[in-house]
């Protein structure tokens, strides 16, 4: 039995002293804790994929508040504005009237002068524009 627990012995520090043990790094994820930058897109896409929490606030959701007809003013306002600024180019000046502004545009002699004036307010706003064409 001596001999029996000997070799057991024996057999168990053979076993013991073929292990071989590696120093353990911690290397992180998140590349703002100097984890790999590459991680950074996969990272955001999961916590947007989780987030369940809409934002009242958000432009996409405002958006869709928007009846057909302020969505057409809206695209009306933005098509005029764009036109008068194609008149301009032409020599030609002009103002838009909005609901919440009053936008006139003056060329000058190469030198383009939009006023814009909040109607709410009626703060002024005023951008010049050197080195035009006449």
């Amino acid at each position: 039995m001596n001999k029996n627990r000997l070799a057991l012995w024996l057999l168990g520090f053979g076993l013991v002293g073929s292990v071989q043990a590696t120093e353990l790094v911690y290397t992180p994820v998140n590349p703002a804790f100097g984890g790999n930058p590459l991680n950074g897109t996969w990272l955001l896409n999961n916590a947007q994929a989780q987030n369940d929490h809409d934002d009242p606030d958000s432009s996409s959701s405002a958006a869709s508040r928007q009846s057909a007809l302020q969505r057409f003013t809206s695209s009306l306002e933005s098509r005029l504005l764009s036109q008068l600024l194609t008149n301009i180019e032409d020599g030609n000046t002009g103002s838009l009237t909005t609901d919440s502004f009053i936008i006139n545009m003056i060329d000058d002699g190469g030198e383009l002068t939009i006023q814009i004036t909040d109607r709410a307010t009626g703060e002024v706003s005023e951008v010049v524009v050197n080195g035009l064409l006449p």
